[in-house]
């Protein structure tokens, strides 16, 4: 990522030095997810969609730790490989919107909620801005090379109650919370960096 692009990282100190973590991260560009994983201080093991895993990238990206999801049902064996990688002290990197969009934390899906109150495991929110402001004029899916993209790292919260509760008003009420923290960090972010 450094090599192809100007990232500038902030707060990645916030994120815990061991244990298990979730890093919720905005979407709004297909590099998101690599700039994260290139530039966090730890490695991040993500739930990507079964249709990347197709040819030699398949290999690639079981070879880094990345999980392989089938969103067309519910897929319990990403879910028990995440929540494996959660009780193992590992960090799961999630888009909370599930693809991607505004990359503005406005529609949830539930995934998050369920991962951070089953597993218990902090929630530290990333915010990637810049990454999808322009296209490349040599490969239009990509932003143009050594452009700067930020990677705003915010601090760690828990998005139960603190009950166990697993139910469905818990969970419900847990991303209420988790959408707060969310959008509150994305603004913080966008004021720290000018974007």
């Amino acid at each position: 990522m450094y090599g192809l692009w100007k990232p500038r990282v902030l707060g990645a100190w916030r994120v815990p030095a061991a244990g298990p973590v979730i890093m919720a991260v905005n979407h709004t560009h297909n590099i998101d997810g690599p700039m994260l994983m290139g530039t966090a201080p730890r490695p991040v093991h993500f739930l990507i969609k079964k249709e990347a895993f197709v040819g030699p990238l398949g290999p690639f990206l079981r070879g880094i730790g990345q999980l392989e999801v089938d969103r067309t049902g519910t897929d319990r064996t990403a879910v028990t490989g995440a929540l494996q990688l959660l009780e193992q002290g590992g960090v799961l990197g999630i888009f909370p919107e599930g693809t991607r969009g505004e990359g503005d934390f406005a529609s949830l899906r539930a995934g998050l909620a369920y991962f951070a109150v089953r597993s218990g495991a902090p929630i530290v929110p990333v915010a990637v801005l810049g990454s999808g402001e322009r296209s490349s004029r040599v490969i239009r899916a990509l932003p143009p090379l050594r452009s700067g993209v930020d990677v705003v790292f915010g601090d760690p919260f828990e998005a139960g109650d603190g009950s166990g509760r697993r139910t469905r008003k818990a969970l419900d009420e847990a991303t209420v919370r988790i959408q707060r923290h969310l959008g509150a960090h994305l603004a913080d972010a966008k004021r720290l960096t000018g974007r």
